[in-house]
C-alpha cells in the first residue's frame, strides 16, 4: 500500500518540482563563496532579497536595479602559451627544413594567428619578436615600488623584488600571482641568476647580498658594500660574481667562500674607490675576464679583474650613465644615460657605433634580446618602453602603449625590463608598483596602439597593418596616413603604400600581395591613376 501511494501521480508531480528547483539553485548558484555573499548582502540589508523559485526556504538572491536576479560574473584569464608555436616550429624544421631559410610572412588575418613561430623560428625577421601587445598588468597586494626582476631559468614563472624587501612570484603562462616572501628587511634593488641557472643572488639598501636556492630558500648572506648594491653580474663560470654599489666600489667576490677577492680600484681615486660617485650598474663580459661599470660621475670603465688599473675609461655622455650591458656577441657594449640617449661602443675599434635618440627622460633600463642579436628594449624616468634595432638606430621600431588610451607603458619610471628567454614576452617593473607582461602582435594588430579614434580606423582592414608615419613592418615607411606594409603584410621589411588615397607601389622587400588585397586597392585608387 504505501508503494502505490508513493507511485501516485502527485508524488511524482512533487519529486519533479523538488528536482527541477535544485537543478535550478546548482546551475545559478556556481559557486559558495557567491552563495555566501548573497546571504551577507540580504542579512546586512545592502542588496534587497526576493523568494527565487526554486531556492530553499530561507533563501533569497540579490534584485539589481532592473529587478532582474544579480548572479555573479565571470571572467576569462588571459594566457599565452607557447607550446603550441613551439612545436609547429619543431614540425616544419623537421619536414620542411627549406622553409627556415626562407622570409618569414604571415597574411594579416587573424586566422594567421594559428601560424605564428617563436622567435627562434623567425631569425629572418627580429622585429617580429617586438612585444608591444599589452597583455597583463600584475599589481602585489602589498603595494610598493617594483625595482627589480627577472625570469626563472625554465620561464614558468617571474621573480620580482620590490622596495619593501619582498619577493613576489607571478606565473609566466596566466601572469596570476602564485607567491610571497619576505626576503630582506631593507629595500631591493638588484637580482641575479647565475649562468647555471641553479642560484640567484639578491642585494638590498644595506649592503648584503643574499644567496637563493631555485626554491627560494636562503643559504648564506654576505655584506660586501656599505651602501646599496645596485647591480650583480656572475662571470661565465660562476666561481666569481661583480657587485656595483652606492659606495662608488666595483668588487669580485668569490661565490663559494662568499669573500671580496678583488676591489677594483680606480685611476686617480682616493683608496678603496673604483668611481668618483655612486655606481649604477655592472655587467661581466659574456665570455672573456671583463667587466663594465657606469656611474653617476658620467663615465664607464672597462675593468680586468686581474690588472691593478681599469682597462679603458669611456666618456660618451653628458650625464651620469645608468645602465650598460653587453652585446651576447660581446663585441659591443650598449650604455644608457640621463642625457636620453642610448650609446653602442664598439669595443674593438674603441669608438662609438650608433646613437639612438628616442626618449624623452633620461634612460634607466636596457635588455638585449635572448634570440635576435640586433633587437633591444629600453625603458625611461617617463614609463615608455621603446624597441630598437642596430641596424636602424634613427628611431624607434616600435613601442609599448599601456591598457586603453595610456601613451606610455606605465604611469612612472621603469625600473627594469626582461624578456623571457624564448623572447616572446617582455616584463617590465615600474615605480607604479605594477608588473607588465607584453606579447608579440598577432597578425592584422597595429605594431603601434592607436591614440585616437581617426587613427585607430586607419590602423584596421584592409590589411590589418599599416599605422600613421610607420608601418607595421618596422623597417618600411609608408607615407602620410597610409597604410604600410611589409613581407605579407603582417612582419616585414617593405615599404609603404603611402597616401591616405591607397595608390603607390610596395618597395624593398614587401609584396604578398592576393587577389581581394588588389581589389581594395583598385577600388581605393583615385580616378586617372
Amino acid at each position: 500500500r504505501l508503494s502505490s501511494a508513493r507511485c501516485t501521480a502527485p508524488g511524482r508531480a512533487r519529486r519533479a518540482r523538488q528536482k527541477k528547483r535544485w537543478r535550478y539553485l546548482l546551475r545559478h548558484a556556481r559557486s559558495i563563496g557567491a552563495r555566501c555573499s548573497w546571504l551577507v548582502a540580504r542579512r546586512s540589508g545592502r542588496a534587497r532579497a526576493m523568494a527565487a523559485p526554486g531556492f530553499p526556504p530561507g533563501f533569497g538572491a540579490p534584485v539589481s536595479g532592473t529587478g532582474k536576479i544579480a548572479y555573479p560574473k565571470h571572467f576569462c584569464r588571459k594566457t599565452v602559451d607557447y607550446s603550441a608555436c613551439t612545436v609547429r616550429m619543431l614540425k616544419e624544421r623537421t619536414l620542411c627544413p627549406e622553409r627556415e631559410a626562407s622570409p618569414y610572412t604571415l597574411d594579416a588575418s587573424p586566422d594567421a594567428a594559428v601560424e605564428m613561430l617563436p622567435p627562434n623560428g623567425t631569425l629572418s625577421n627580429a622585429a617580429a619578436s617586438a612585444c608591444t601587445r599589452f597583455v597583463h598588468s600584475a599589481l602585489n597586494k602589498d603595494r610598493s615600488s617594483v625595482n627589480a626582476g627577472c625570469w626563472m631559468p625554465d620561464g614558468r614563472r617571474l621573480i620580482t623584488a620590490s622596495y619593501n624587501g619582498m619577493f613576489t612570484l607571478w606565473s609566466g603562462f596566466s601572469f596570476n600571482f602564485e607567491a610571497t616572501q619576505q626576503a630582506h628587511d631593507e629595500p631591493l634593488f638588484s637580482l641575479c641568476w647565475s649562468r647555471g641557472g641553479e642560484w640567484l643572488l639578491s642585494g638590498d639598501g644595506a649592503g648584503t647580498v643574499k644567496y637563493w636556492q631555485t626554491t627560494l630558500n636562503n643559504v648564506k648572506e654576505v655584506s660586501p658594500h656599505a651602501g646599496a648594491v645596485r647591480a650583480i653580474s656572475f662571470c661565465p663560470t660562476d666561481t666569481y660574481f661583480a657587485t656595483g654599489s652606492d659606495d662608488g666600489t666595483v668588487k669580485v667576490l668569490d661565490f663559494e667562500r662568499g669573500t671580496t677577492v678583488r676591489l677594483m680600484p680606480g685611476a686617480g681615486l682616493e683608496a678603496g674607490k673604483s668611481h668618483r660617485w655612486d655606481v649604477k650598474h655592472v655587467e661581466w663580459h659574456p665570455d672573456k675576464a671583463m667587466l663594465a661599470s657606469a656611474s653617476k660621475d658620467g663615465s664607464s670603465k672597462l675593468w680586468d679583474p686581474r690588472a691593478p688599473r681599469e682597462a679603458a675609461t669611456l666618456h660618451q655622455h653628458k650625464g651620469p650613465v645608468t645602465q650598460v650591458r653587453w652585446h651576447p656577441a660581446g663585441r659591443y657594449l650598449l650604455s644608457g644615460s640621463k642625457d636620453q640617449l642610448i650609446k653602442l661602443f664598439d669595443v674593438r675599434a674603441m669608438r662609438e657605433a650608433a646613437a639612438f635618440k628616442g626618449h624623452k627622460r633620461e634612460v634607466s633600463a636596457l635588455s638585449w634580446h635572448p634570440v635576435h642579436a640586433e633587437l633591444f628594449a629600453s625603458g625611461c624616468h617617463g614609463g615608455a618602453v621603446h624597441f630598437w634595432s642596430t641596424t636602424r638606430p634613427e628611431e624607434p621600431l616600435s613601442s609599448c602603449h599601456g591598457h586603453g588610451h595610456a601613451s606610455n607603458a606605465h604611469d612612472s619610471a621603469v625600473w627594469g625590463v626582461e624578456w623571457h628567454p624564448l623572447g616572446h614576452l617582455l616584463a617590465s617593473f615600474s615605480q607604479d608598483m605594477h608588473t607588465k607582461f607584453w606579447s608579440r602582435a598577432r597578425p592584422g594588430e597595429p605594431r603601434t596602439a592607436p591614440r585616437d579614434e581617426e587613427e585607430a580606423t586607419e590602423v584596421g582592414a584592409p590589411f590589418g597593418g599599416g599605422g600613421r608615419g610607420r608601418g607595421d613592418g618596422d623597417v618600411g615607411k609608408g607615407g602620410g596616413k597610409g597604410f604600410a606594409g611589409g613581407k605579407g603584410f603582417a612582419a616585414g621589411r617593405g615599404g609603404g603604400f603611402g597616401g591616405r588615397g591607397g595608390g603607390a607601389a610596395a618597395g624593398g622587400a614587401g609584396g604578398g600581395l592576393n587577389a581581394a588585397a588588389l581589389a581594395a586597392l583598385a577600388a581605393m585608387r583615385p580616378e586617372g591613376q
